[in-house]
């Protein structure tokens, strides 16, 4: 997927006009958020769990070799085999290779974000290689040749009327509106895919360290087909989901769900330990890891940066985020929206191209309550922020333009002294009083009509001296 990150403006204003996708975001606060603070509510010890959480990703985290390895050793113990890419080209090239060796045609894939990162589609796409989604929201999406909208509800942006011309346009159906209806069809098309593919590529929700063991969380199945009906199994993960025991998966399952979509526990939960035994009956004859780095090195090495890895890809920040909720998934130009893509996309694909996105939050602090192991999103864009106006520790990706330079020399002129204050205050009430009359709604002209296109402005009836005099005298 190509980064956009450079065009969250008019992302945004283009979701902003779209009033098909304005009455479906308005959807996510009474759905998603709604029942994530439900389930929360409803498990007695959920503090406690989002601490143990935290804990345990942290640790992880700092000992993050110790865990890698430890996680190759027991998947190839098992009979499976693990590459470490460097990047999403390598990650890819392996994947085709795989691929090119056994003959393969076609693949089926369940969701997977890295995927997107990787641009996996594409690339088997160009090796002559059809590549299937079976998450029906991905489904959906890749029909339209379009890219997810929501981490965990890709097609989210669109509506049911949408989706029926889509299909009657690609799929020659009938034109269907009725939800079951359309998902009996969407299966009925997947299951030729399922029995026709030679190889199957999951992402990983966890993978526990101490079994080998990839672990996958669905509503729809997919993923339980897609890793023990064709004969082989690819799973790509970023090197940051290892968790050390199957004691630990189930507290992140707890978490993940709850966060997620409100649910006590997932339709489906898939654990995939190597390829099938030979006293098995179902499962893939080979299997294969794929850990990537693609540039999480960099999230790692930087201390102020680092907690981004501990996400679990829950999607709960987003639901709880007022920017997301108004301007949603593709306005942030890339495969992590919201505010913790906020902080995972500029550091992936480049801080100066996307540094309007640490400033698409307003800081209230709703993501961090919202997160399952409580990352602390505002101190993470506050950091990139400084780094973007001072470029301290990433001075190549200092970005401030000449506009804003002179409006901060000006503002700290201003504020240097008693009397260039007053002066200002002076110039700040009469430039208002010369917009009042020309306007009935006074907003600030040009470039600055941004801060009262949709707030108001109060008016400077005076100084803060001369009011701190009044009203002693009051």
């Amino acid at each position: 997927m190509e980064p956009r990150t450079s065009q969250f403006r008019q992302g945004s204003a283009s979701a902003l006009a779209d009033n098909q996708i304005q009455r479906n975001l308005d959807g996510l606060y009474s759905g998603f958020h709604s029942a994530r603070i439900s389930a929360s509510g409803a498990t007695t010890n959920w503090e406690e769990l989002r601490e143990r959480g935290r804990q345990i990703k942290w640790h992880v985290i700092e000992n993050l070799d110790h865990y890698l390895d430890l996680l190759a050793t027991n998947v190839e113990k098992a009979g499976g085999k693990v590459y470490f890419a460097k990047d999403a080209k390598a990650a890819s090239d392996y994947v085709v290779s795989v691929a090119n060796n056994r003959g393969v045609e076609m693949v089926v894939k369940s969701k997977s974000m890295l995927s997107e990162e990787m641009g996996l589609n594409e690339r088997l796409e160009s090796e002559g290689i059809e590549p299937v989604e079976t998450d029906l929201g991905e489904y959906i999406v890749q029909l339209a040749g379009d890219t997810p909208f929501h981490i965990i509800a890709p097609a989210i942006h669109k509506s049911r009327e949408q989706v029926s011309d889509l299909f009657a346009e690609k799929l020659g159906t009938d034109r269907i509106e009725d939800i079951e209806e359309l998902t009996r069809e969407a299966r009925r098309q997947l299951r030729e895919k399922f029995l026709a593919a030679g190889m199957g590529i999951s992402g990983a929700n966890f993978l526990v360290a101490e079994s080998g063991t990839v672990t996958l969380v669905t509503n729809e199945g997919n993923g339980r087909m897609v890793t023990s009906m064709p004969k082989v199994h690819i799973a790509i993960s970023g090197m940051e989901k290892v968790v050390p025991s199957l004691e630990d998966l189930g507290l992140f399952l707890r978490l993940l769900i709850r966060s997620a979509t409100g649910q006590m526990l997932s339709s489906y939960v898939t654990t995939v330990t190597g390829p099938r035994r030979s006293e098995e009956e179902d499962g893939p004859e080979e299997f294969h890891l794929v850990i990537v780095d693609n540039g999480r090195s960099r999230l790692l090495a930087d201390e102020h940066l680092r907690e981004g890895l501990l996400c679990l890809r829950c999607g709960a920040c987003l639901n709880a985020c007022p920017v997301y909720r108004k301007v949603g998934g593709h306005a942030y130009g890339w495969v992590y929206p919201g505010p913790i893509g906020s902080i995972v996309s500029p550091m992936l694909t480049g801080l100066s191209d996307a540094k309007d996105l640490p400033y698409a939050s307003t800081l209230c602090g709703a993501c961090k309550e919202a997160c399952p192991v409580k990352i602390d999103i505002p101190r993470m864009l506050l950091y990139l922020r400084k780094e973007l106006t001072q470029g301290d520790n990433y001075p190549s990706d200092k970005s401030v333009d000449s506009a804003e330079k002179l409006a901060m020399k000006g503002w700290r002129a201003s504020v240097s002294s008693a009397g260039t204050m007053q002066f200002a205050n002076w110039v700040g009430r009469l430039g208002q009083s010369l917009v009042s009359r020309q306007s009935e709604s006074p907003g600030l002209p040009g470039p600055l009509s941004g801060w009262t296109d949709h707030r108001d402005m109060p008016e400077l009836k005076e100084s803060f001296r001369s009011r701190w005099k009044r009203l002693q005298k009051e």
